[in-house]
């Protein structure tokens, strides 16, 4: 389960809050337009506007569950179930895809671009494509295009304690943590992320010192330049006098050639005669010029390599400080029977892909989900979440074979909320690098997943707006390319989360 840093919590831009008894009459008829008429031969039911609360002190939100089946969601902290409250899912056609997906992003005011501007507040979204959880109304059955409508009220309450990054898992049936270990399971060493810490705190402060540097050298050779700017000038003129009389002395001379006469040979001679005076006068003051322009040409170009050189090292700085903090975020793993291969991805960043070997790959191992949920006196306490049949949590892992150098790299570092996921399925199309991953139960139905275009890698946009053709308009924490008519995102441009 990936924990966000501070800096990249949410993307949400809120513009406006519009309650629902103020909703625009053309959002009221797309919302109307969204809540599907119940299935054939079942009888409408009244929305459940109740939701069960633990009766305990909550926790953050670790975990989503939402249950196709019985038409619910449950949250869960790292002590078992916190919330609960009825949902309604896609309509026939428009499935609600089963798998493992994590919240990607949380626009409080949301209006979608897929439905006629309708109204999607406290929006969880899990896809780049479209698939969200939201507020929106209950009429109890599977009503939506492919989203999991919630409660408003308990949406607008769950909204602020979701972090971005939370799993979320849709499952056919009604499944639930349970309580496991196994030693493939990542066990973290205390002095491991100590001294990481100490580390990214080290490579911070370099890295502060070395913009720091740059900046001051970028600085110098902007100076410099400007003070070279002139002399540069100058010189460019002069360079140009001298080829205007190298000309002139060069048509001089074909014109003395040319003299027939004694009277035409004086006049001709005494041109260029001038000409070479002028050609003289004007090499003179061009070595004068590059002569006293030298010095500061040469520093300016100094300054400018001087420039370049911070820079690289800012960079790599910057590049060292962020990976150290990367391998401070919870370690996400993914193996997949399919491909045969392990995914690791921390911080929605993809570090690590290599090949595992499966005993018996041809038989299902099912979709497992192991989570970190907390920290423990032996390392960390697991839960573990089965969405789809095969071997049970300890057969899967015990069929596989993670490479003991990957298990090295990996384990030590390993925090709360990191987890392993294990599947038939291969990595959906919908991964991509603004998303950690995802995970979609093909023999589920995926309507909702799949009328949807498969989404272009996330568009950010450049300064505050997409600057292309100035079509573009906010959707809250995002901009709506209103040409495209498809789901197309431009995320705000921000720092590493």
């Amino acid at each position: 389960m990936t924990n966000r840093s501070t800096t990249m919590q949410s993307t949400e831009a809120i513009r406006r809050w519009r309650p629902a008894g103020i909703v625009t009459l053309a959002a009221t008829a797309a919302l109307t337009a969204l809540t599907a008429a119940p299935p054939a031969g079942a009888a409408a039911r009244p929305a459940r506007p109740s939701e069960t609360v633990a009766p305990r002190d909550a926790g953050e939100p670790l975990m989503a569950i939402v249950s196709i089946k019985s038409q619910h969601v449950t949250i869960y902290d790292a002590n078992g179930w916190i919330l609960r409250a009825p949902v309604s899912s896609g309509t026939r056609g428009r499935e609600t895809p089963s798998g493992v997906f994590t919240v990607v992003q949380k626009d409080k005011d949301h209006h979608s671009n897929l439905y006629d501007d309708a109204w999607m507040p406290n929006m969880l979204r899990i896809t780049w494509s479209g698939i969200a959880l939201h507020g929106g109304p209950l009429p109890g059955y599977p009503a939506s295009h492919g989203c999991v409508r919630m409660p408003y009220g308990f949406a607008d309450k769950l909204f602020d304690k979701v972090r971005i990054g939370m799993r979320v898992i849709i499952a056919p049936n009604d499944p639930e943590p349970v309580e496991f270990s196994h030693p493939v399971l990542f066990a973290p060493k205390p002095e491991a992320i100590a001294g990481l810490s100490a580390r990214v705190e080290t490579l911070a402060r370099a890295a502060e010192e070395a913009a720091r540097m740059a900046s001051e050298a970028k600085n110098a050779a902007a100076l410099a330049t400007r003070e070279a700017a002139p002399l540069t000038a100058s010189l460019r003129k002069l360079k140009v006098l001298k080829a205007s009389a190298d000309a002139a002395l060069a048509r001089a001379e074909k014109v003395l050639d040319a003299a027939q006469t004694d009277e035409a040979k004086a006049r001709a001679e005494e041109l260029k005669q001038k000409a070479a005076d002028k050609v003289a006068e004007l090499q003179t003051q061009l070595d004068a010029a590059e002569a006293n322009a030298k010095a500061k040409l040469d520093a300016a170009a100094a300054a400018q390599d001087a420039a370049k050189a911070a820079e690289a090292k800012r960079a790599d700085a910057a590049k060292a400080a962020r990976e150290a903090k990367l391998a401070l975020e919870p370690v996400s793993a993914f193996i997949s029977r399919q491909t045969q291969k392990l995914y690791v991805r921390r911080g929605f960043e993809a570090i690590l892909e290599v090949p595992v070997t499966i005993r018996n790959p041809d038989k299902p191992i099912g979709t497992h989900i192991f989570t970190a949920v907390a920290s423990a006196d032996a390392g960390l306490r697991w839960t573990a979440v089965t969405i789809d049949s095969g071997d049970s949590e300890q057969a899967a892992l015990d069929r596989i074979s993670i490479p003991q150098d990957v298990l090295a790299s990996l384990a030590p570092t390993a925090l709360p909320r990191s987890s392993l996921i294990i599947s038939d399925e291969p990595l959906n199309r919908e991964t991509n690098y603004r998303t950690e991953f995802v995970v979609a139960l093909s023999n589920q139905p995926q309507g909702g997943l799949a009328m949807r275009k498969k989404p272009a890698d996330v568009r950010v946009a450049r300064g505050n707006g997409w600057d292309d053709g100035g079509f573009t308009r906010w959707r809250g924490s995002q901009y709506y390319d209103q040409r495209q008519g498809g789901p197309y995102y431009y995320q705000r441009r921000q720092g590493w989360w």
